[in-house]
């Protein structure tokens, strides 16, 4: 707990944590502070596309009628029971403790000392919707560990010491969140059978292009993918092609060639800030024609990339912090009345050696209002 923060009541604590699981709102899901952050995804809604995923709820929640209080006098030493939520966190235990009530929809081990994770840790969990188990040390799992959770829904096992991705990852598993641990390798059949997948958030695991092999994604359904803070030097081929969200920042990608983005035409969202991208090869733009934000800021062009103004729906384009020493009066606009269907609310343009004197005003003509154009060369 942040220093100076008041300690929230006990009575009160299993509540506040099954209200943050099943809230909404609009944080990026790559600015994510803490654990509970990871249900905040802007833009993708999650409960609607689980909706559509198949899952066996029939929205992104736990059955309202099922978390009715249970008078079961299961609780494990030291942790707080309420409401079928089970909340052992910050309790420095070594294993995943014994005598959780059957009934459980959520577990909260984060902040622990756990170290592996053994065949019948879970057994009898047969209702768990959500598992978190961030900030523990584990780097062995067995691979019946996740057999009795046919109805887990959303896997929270960031930051531990995980060199792999765990084995028979349950078929009911919506949302798999990965990051920070020391992954390399991602190999095919990894992800089969798990149909209702739609989000894997993988950051911060030290993967390189040849680490995917090739088919690692086959069969996924995915709407949003992060692989940030990783080692790529380009974007991974074979991506599911069902991505509305990909997110590949603070990586080492030098370019965007041609067919680069030849598979990814249901992006809406794309996240390519702080790399090392010099130069965008013309026409790459044009597979993403549902594209309404992209991210290339903190990059090396040294001009504008080619395309933007055919891009019909892009409302939001970052290119702050590159190189770019000009601004055309056609970058961003299209030619002529009646061919761009969203405005732009957002061009920034800032910490960049482009004159900006220079630049015509018409060349923001189709920018809803010039509060949405931030230039000059500052930094924030």
């Amino acid at each position: 707990m942040p220093p100076g923060q008041p300690r929230q009541p006990t009575t009160m604590r299993p509540l506040w944590l099954l209200a943050s699981l099943l809230a909404l709102s609009q944080a990026l899901p790559f600015e994510q502070k803490g654990f509970w952050d990871f249900t905040l995804d802007d833009g993708l809604l999650m409960m609607n596309d689980e909706e559509a995923s198949g899952a066996d709820t029939t929205s992104g929640v736990p059955d309202l009628d099922s978390l009715t209080p249970t008078f079961s006098t299961m609780c494990p030493f030291g942790c707080h029971c309420h409401l079928r939520v089970v909340q052992c966190s910050d309790l420095g235990l070594k294993s995943v403790p014994k005598e959780i009530s059957p009934d459980t929809t959520l577990l909260d081990l984060q902040n622990n000392d756990i170290t592996e994770l053994r065949k019948d840790d879970f057994k009898g969990l047969q209702h768990l919707y959500a598992l978190v188990l961030v900030n523990n040390k584990i780097s062995k799992i067995h691979e019946k560990a996740f057999s009795p959770l046919r109805k887990l829904q959303k896997l929270y096992i960031s930051k531990n010491n995980l060199v792999e991705i765990p084995p028979n990852l349950p078929g009911s598993l919506v949302e798999l969140r990965i990051h920070d641990n020391h992954i390399r390798r991602v190999p095919k059949g990894v992800f089969s059978g798990l149909r209702s997948m739609n989000c894997i958030e993988m950051g911060g695991n030290p993967l390189e292009n040849s680490g995917f092999e090739p088919g690692a994604f086959d069969g996924l359904k995915l709407n949003y993918l992060r692989i940030s803070e990783a080692k790529l030097t380009g974007i991974p081929k074979d991506l599911p092609e069902t991505l509305n969200e990909l997110h590949l920042d603070h990586n080492k990608i030098q370019a965007i060639e041609l067919e680069d983005l030849l598979r990814y035409s249901k992006l809406y969202r794309l996240g390519l800030g702080h790399n090392q991208i010099r130069m965008i090869e013309n026409g790459s733009l044009s597979f993403l024609p549902t594209l309404r934000e992209l991210h290339l800021d903190n990059n090396k062009l040294s001009r504008v990339p080619a395309g933007l103004p055919d891009l019909k729906l892009l409302q939001v384009v970052y290119l702050h912090s590159n190189n770019i020493t000009k601004v055309g009066v056609n970058d961003f606009c299209p030619v002529g009345f009646g061919v761009k269907r969203a405005y732009y609310n957002g061009i920034s343009l800032f910490n960049n050696p482009v004159p900006y004197w220079e630049v015509q005003p018409a060349t923001f003509r189709c920018v809803t209002d010039r509060l949405a154009i931030q230039f000059g060369n500052y930094k924030k």
